[in-house]
């Protein structure tokens, strides 16, 4: 057998493959197991990183694991436009009883998270026959055209590819770091209608109940709540954009259920289906069936195999508990850090929704984002076996994506080297 090496690899990445896709490790996965990742060269890491999110009931995980297997023993693809399958209609089932919407749901599966937005952005127009639509900053909507130009942030999404598509207007996502209240957020789209966009043109908002790449701010009620309303006065159709906060993430199967206001779409990917590729919008019944037959789909939407992953997952949350284990987790971790606080000036703030946790980091003195801290604690913490990211408009808050499945004792670990990770 030829034996590997993360360098060898590294060499041919660099030569095969563009730059612009981004890489974060130097190191090469061979096997994953729940919270853990082994490289080709044997070394064990604790995945903190979870695909970004993706794996919520953690690598590989059984049941998962036999779903698919069950299913490649019978087909593979037939493409569900063409020649449809049970269970793409028994998953919509599933999830049009568990979603928050009001009144009679329906569910179109996809491929990508990318995907669910701009199909969120058809059906909305579709169904108000109007354009324009509102977005926030600090909001992550994909790397697609539309996706991009949802996104509120610039550095790298955008940089060097407009013009993107336009009619999409951006107001200030609330931060008590960035001195922004809900109030001051809500006044700035009733600014939009006075100074750049009539409202009986906007199709859309859409905002994530939790910004993920962002920075994991928690959007306030308050803001929910004004939302709703604005959208009910003009029409509006409200998309929560749950491609990262769903699925048992936030301790709740989605995280608008933490708010007594119900949104009219929702996108979803990432953990639905334990890592394999599919993502969905559930909405109103009504507004989901605005675009005509054809309108809606894909080659690859609702492929077999991540769909009978997407229910092994279902059953998976419900029968662990995953939604009271993100709650449990969570307030380990955050408890962990509000003991560390005193400790640690940099410190600046700590944002939690059940398991969607970021700590930011900031200079005492001058109160300047401090990115070159966090990477130092990032690099520790890997020289260490504990694989963590990055989130926040400047790169300086470490956001906490453990899988929900994770075994305390590694999830004590963990912790332990978090906390000599920000040692000075």
């Amino acid at each position: 057998m030829i034996s590997k090496s993360n360098a060898s690899i590294q060499e041919r990445r660099l030569a095969a493959t563009p730059r612009g896709v981004g890489v974060m490790c130097n190191f090469y996965v061979e096997q994953a197991e729940n919270a853990t990742l082994r490289d080709v060269e044997g070394r064990e890491v604790i995945d903190f990183a979870a695909g970004i999110a993706v794996l919520n009931t953690g690598h590989r995980h059984p049941d998962v694991v036999r779903a698919i297997q069950a299913q490649l023993e019978r087909f593979t693809h037939t493409a569900f436009q063409i020649v449809p399958y049970e269970s793409v209609v028994t998953l919509a089932e599933r999830i049009n009883a568990l979603a928050p919407i009001d009144g009679p749901a329906k569910t179109a599966f996809f491929t990508t998270g990318a995907e669910a937005v701009e199909n969120a952005i058809k059906i909305a127009r579709a169904s108000t026959g109007r354009a324009a639509v509102i977005a926030f900053g600090g909001g992550f909507h994909g790397r697609t055209m539309m996706g991009m130009a949802l996104t509120g942030k610039v550095a790298p999404y955008k940089l060097g590819f407009g013009p993107f598509p336009g009619d999409v207007y951006h107001v200030p996502f609330p931060s008590e770091l960035q001195n922004v209240s809900a109030k001051e957020s809500l006044d700035a789209i009733d600014m939009l209608f006075k100074t750049d966009v009539d409202p009986q043109r906007v199709a859309a908002i859409i905002l994530e109940p939790v910004q993920g790449e962002g920075g994991f701010n928690v959007a306030p009620p308050e803001l929910m709540r004004g939302l709703r309303a604005l959208c009910d006065k003009h029409g509006i159709v409200f998309i929560a954009d749950e491609v990262q906060s769903g699925f048992a993430r936030t301790g709740k199967l989605f995280a608008m259920e933490h708010y007594d206001v119900k949104p009219d779409l929702i996108t979803m990917a990432k953990s639905l289906a334990g890592g394999m590729p599919l993502s969905g919008v559930v909405g109103r019944a009504d507004i989901m069936d605005a675009p005509a037959p054809g309108g809606l789909g894909g080659t690859y939407a609702g492929n077999p195999l991540a769909v009978a992953a997407a229910l092994a997952v279902l059953d998976v949350i419900e029968r662990e508990k995953l939604c009271e284990r993100a709650r449990q987790l969570g307030e380990r971790l955050t408890g962990l850090f509000d003991g560390l606080r005193n400790r640690h000036a940099f410190i600046a703030q700590i944002r939690s929704l059940g398991s969607m946790v970021a700590v930011e980091f900031r200079d005492p003195k001058t109160g300047a984002p401090d990115a070159a801290r966090l990477q130092k604690v990032q690099k520790k913490a890997l020289d260490e076996g504990l694989l963590l990211l990055s989130c926040g408009m400047y790169g300086n808050a470490i956001r906490f994506l453990y899988p929900l499945t994770i075994p305390d004792e590694l999830f004590t670990k963990a912790l332990g080297i978090i906390e000599r990770a920000l040692q000075d």
